[in-house]
């Protein structure tokens, strides 16, 4: 591990040590090194563009919207190659939130996220994208029970 110098205006270093003190960090050096593993994974996110990945999709909209959960429905059979799982949870009498893991190539994941979150009636929306190397596949586990 090296030490470095760097030089940060005030009001970051406030937010920082705001952070770092309501996350429990014992000091700055962990909070930076984890904001810039951050930084970097994010920053790949948007680097690779092609290629294997797997994402996680968590999105929030109001399920009275019109036509929305019919317009998600037909999106998700359109791309059913793409999603491996989804999670359905009911925040309040209007807003729904869905947590959805894909696979598949990283163009075709970005489209169908961002066409997801650009819904009209979706409030909030956030992909997570992991590149998996090229020639890596991800593979289903073989699981220990029957089917019938």
């Amino acid at each position: 591990m090296q030490r470095i110098t760097i030089t940060i205006e005030d009001d970051l270093l406030a937010e920082i040590d705001a952070a770092a003190e309501a996350r429990g960090y014992q000091n700055r050096s962990e909070i930076i090194r984890d904001l810039a593993r951050a930084g970097l994974q994010q920053s790949s996110e948007n680097i690779a563009k092609t290629g294997p990945c797997v994402a996680g999709l968590v999105y929030v909209y109001d399920h009275a919207a019109r036509d929305l959960s019919k317009r998600l429905v037909q999106e998700f059979h359109g791309h059913h190659d793409l999603a491996l799982a989804t999670l359905h949870v009911h925040l309040d009498d209007n807003n729904c939130m869905e947590m959805t893991a894909l696979r598949g190539d990283a163009a075709e994941v970005r489209h169908f996220a961002d066409h997801i979150i650009a819904e009209r009636g979706v409030r909030y929306g956030r992909v997570v994208m992991i590149p998996i190397g090229e020639g890596k596949q991800v593979k289903a586990r073989k699981h220990g029970h029957g089917h019938e």
